[in-house]
This record gives C-alpha cells, structure tokens and sequence, in this order.
C-alpha cells in the first residue's frame, strides 16, 4: 500500500471520453487514457484491504462480484503508484490474458465490490488496467512468448471468441499444438463481430491474434464444424477438442406482425455493419442501415446499448430504446448491498450519445411490446405497446400485469430485438451428442468441464449461457488446465 491515506485525500477521477457530438461523426474508439500522473494519484486510491472483494469472481444473489480472472488487482495498483508499470503489466498478464478487452468492455464487477466503493466512489480499477495493457504494447515489452518445448499432442478450439482464445493461449503454452476452428471470415467471434469498433477498435483484437500466431497458434476461418469440417473427424485428427462457440441463438419476440420486413435481430446488424466497415469502410452498403430512419431498439442491455450507438452514427431520425424492467434507483437498494453488482441507474455510451442529439435518456421503463404494424408493402412502420407494472406474488416470484389506458403506437422503420440469448446453436453440439442442461448449454461441470463424451470440453457462454466477456475468459484458461492435465495426467497451468 503506496499511501495508506490515498483514498482519503483524493477523489474518482475517470478518463475523458471522446465528446459525443464528435465520436458519433466516426467509427473510432471514445476510450482516452488518464495521464501517468494522474494513474499514479488513482492507484493510491486503493486500500490494499485485508481482504480484496475486488478480485474475489464470486457469484451473490445471481450477479458478479468481484473479478471472474481474480486479477491481482492490490497489487498492481501499488505497482501503478510506484511508477513500476512494467512489473504491473507481468502481474495483470498473471491472471489475465487479454487485459485489452476487459479495460474496454468490461462492466468492472470489481469496482461494485472495492471495499472503498461501499461509501466513496470506488477505485478506477477498469481504467488503470486498460492502461498497462496499453502501455504495455506501446513499449514493446508484450512480446511472443513461443513455448520451448512440444507435447505432440493436438488440440482443436472451437470458436474464436474470448474463451476460444483464451483457452488456444493457455494451450499453447502448455506446449500443445492448437488449432482454432472459427465459421466467420475474421478471428474473434463476439470481441470482432459482436461489439461496435468505437466500443472495441478491431485493430486491438488484430494485435492480439497476430501474437497468439507468432506463438504458435494455428487459426482456420470460414470453417464451421459440422458443416465445412465433419464434427466427426473432429476426435479422429485431434487428441481432445474444446467447444468455445459461445450463445449465439437469440431471444425472439413472437407477436403479431414479426415477420415485416425492417425487424432484425440486434446481431444481424451488428456483425453487417462491422463486417461492411471493416470490408470497406461502408462503402459497399452490405449492411443495415438506420439512416434517416425511426429506430426502436427493444432490450437495455449491452447489446442494446451497441445497436443504439450504431444507429447514431448512421444518422437515424429519432431513436428510442424499450425495456420491459423497471427503472433501477439511483442508489444501491436494501436487497442490493455491498459487495454484489450495483443495480443502479447509469449511462452507457450510446445513451450518452442520443442524448447529446435528441436531448434525453433514450430508454422508456416497463414497456411491453404487444404487436408490430406495417405498410401494404410489408414494412414495419409502428411499434404497439402498453405500460405493464410489477409485483411480488406470495409465492415470492415476481410477474407484470398490463395497465389499461396506457397503450400507445410508436413509428418506427427500423427494430432491433436485443433480448438476449437462449444459448448454442444446435447443429455442432447435436452431431457430436453433447449432452445438454436444462438451459440447453453444453453440459459440463464448473471446474472440470468435461462433456459426456471423452477428450470434448465445453467452456465459455456455450457452457454456462450468456455472460460476460471476463467470465469467458476465465472459463477458456480454466477448461485448457482441464484439458491439458486429461492429455498429459497432470498440469502446472493455473
């Protein structure tokens, strides 16, 4: 503990984003780094707590607390306050392989947990992380680390996305020969198709991927086992494989008037949009575009809040976003305490975003979608609603009842469904015969992640259903120990 009275004489300070009125004119990164000096001032912040919540990746009352990779999160920030940036880096890289995508993308469930945070802001722990990592590669001191020796043994990862890599990294450094299997054109699956570049600049997915194949990774795109590749040869040319597909079967909304044309899952826009900037920085029009349009996005989740940003930067008329929850308080709620996941009101990027354009917070609270209208020429052209309120039944479970007088017809040319994901496609795990859960994930226990069948691990969302990006990764290092200690009878990966 660098000043054990940091946090005492020195206030949260987070880095200036972008303004919102000039990151919507572009398809950059809004993440800007607070200056060393002041990182320096923010590590100071942290108490070094007897114990840590912070890095702690548990799970309370259903929500995340504390870090899911149980980053060392004390220690560097000590590090960080001493001006030691390079041994900061070699202990974040001790828990966590891509620090680059949680600086970014992460939610932080570790600052809801930080000790200080139960009654002061708490420590910029998602900000200081970001920044090593950044550092990191500006100094050149994030090199290829080629393994020295070679087990023989092969593995193949299926699906690119944060577990895939992470479990292909730790693999590889066990010495293995891994292969990693992706249907898209490009490696990364969610981290590449599924986050809008100004929330996660492709060229940072790019840099990491050309590490891991320096080391010794082998990628293979635009191969979708079970279908350009036989699942089954899958065990016959590979000594254990890993499915890391991830839960890419979406949510459906199926009311009255679903199949116009101008309704779209929110990841069918996402991945076309992404794909055509990428391709040809729009050039080709192979996307959906929101231009000009009145867009709905139904859902308030991440993968909302990505469709309302993208809309923006097309120029769409106006932008509303439905969410069928109540709005959360300002402050933590007696059920919600400390150290669990604070559900608290906040502003994400693409609300902050709207609002700098239409004046206001673009969500509406409670909203319960009850059919969708079109034009003669099978367009959607409104969105029909009515206010629902919610209530505790005796049996504890809560449910809506709709209020009589509240509907209401919305324009709308353009909606995007983001309601989330029931879990993996069928196809792969079908033909290989993976057992399922009772959430139609890849059964597998928690820790071993073995399937019903011998040498097949699951991990990541394809596991446990959707997640965060940090508990992919967690899942993708902890599933490669499992696999590595079933081909060699023991493992020194952590």
């Amino acid at each position: 503990m660098g000043d054990p009275t940091g946090f005492m004489e020195h206030e949260r300070e987070l880095e200036p984003d972008r303004s919102p009125g000039e990151r919507i004119k572009d398809w950059k990164e809004f993440h800007r780094h607070l200056p060393e000096a002041k990182l320096k001032v923010q590590g100071s912040r942290c108490m070094d707590c007897g114990i840590p919540f912070c890095q702690t990746g548990s799970i309370i009352n259903g929500l995340t607390a504390g870090c899911p990779v149980n980053n060392l999160i004390p220690e560097w920030n000590d590090l960080i306050y001493k001006g030691l940036w390079k041994e900061a880096l070699e202990r974040l890289h001790k828990t966590n392989n891509f620090p680059e995508f949680t600086g970014r993308i992460c939610p932080a469930p570790c600052e809801g947990s930080c000790v200080l945070g139960i009654n002061e802001p708490p420590v910029t722990i998602k900000t200081i992380e970001c920044t090593i990592i950044d550092k990191g590669f500006e100094e050149g001191w994030v090199v290829p680390e080629i393994p020295e020796t070679r087990t023989g043994k092969k593995v193949a990862v299926i699906g690119s996305g944060p577990a895939g890599l992470a479990c292909a990294a730790q693999l590889n450094k066990a010495g293995h020969l891994v292969t990693v299997f992706e249907r898209d054109d490009r490696v990364g699956g969610l981290l590449m198709y599924g986050i809008p570049n100004p929330h996660l600049d492709k060229r940072v997915v790019d840099r990491r991927v050309r590490l891991l194949t320096e080391e010794g990774v082998r990628f293979v795109t635009n191969t979708e086992i079970g279908k350009d590749y036989p699942a089954g040869n899958l065990l016959k040319e590979y000594d254990a494989a890993v499915i890391c597909t991830g839960a890419t079967r979406p949510r459906d909304l199926p009311v009255e008037g679903r199949g116009l044309r101008g309704i779209h899952f929110a990841m069918e826009f996402l991945k076309a949009n992404t794909k055509s900037l990428l391709d040809s920085n729009l050039k080709d029009k192979n996307f959906i575009s929101a231009k000009g349009k009145d867009v709905i996005v139904l859902g308030g989740g991440d993968t909302g809040t990505d469709c309302v940003a993208t809309s923006m930067r097309h120029g769409c008329r106006s932008l509303l976003q439905f969410e069928i929850l109540p709005k959360p308080p300002f402050e933590r709620a007696p059920e919600n305490p400390w150290p669990q996941w604070p559900k608290v009101y906040t502003i994400s990027y693409g609300q902050e975003e709207a609002m700098s354009v239409f004046g206001e917070d673009p969500r509406r609270y409670q909203v319960l979608t009850t059919r969708f209208a079109g034009d003669k020429k099978g367009n959607v052209k409104e969105l029909h609603t009515i206010q629902i309120e919610w209530h505790t039944g005796e049996n504890g479970r809560t449910s809506f009842r709709e209020i009589p007088g509240t509907e209401k017809v919305w324009p709308a040319q353009l909606i995007f469904l983001a309601l989330g994901f029931l879990g993996p496609e069928d196809s792969l795990l079908n033909q290989l015969k993976i057992e399922r859960d009772d959430r139609s994930n890849a059964k597998a226990e928690y820790g071993k992640y073995k399937t019903n069948i011998e040498g097949v691990f699951a991990a990541g969302d394809a596991r446990r259903g959707q997640s965060l990006v940090v508990w992919a990764i967690n899942e993708g290092r902890q599933a490669a120990r499992e696999c590595d200690r079933y081909l060699m009878g023991s493992t020194n990966l952590p």
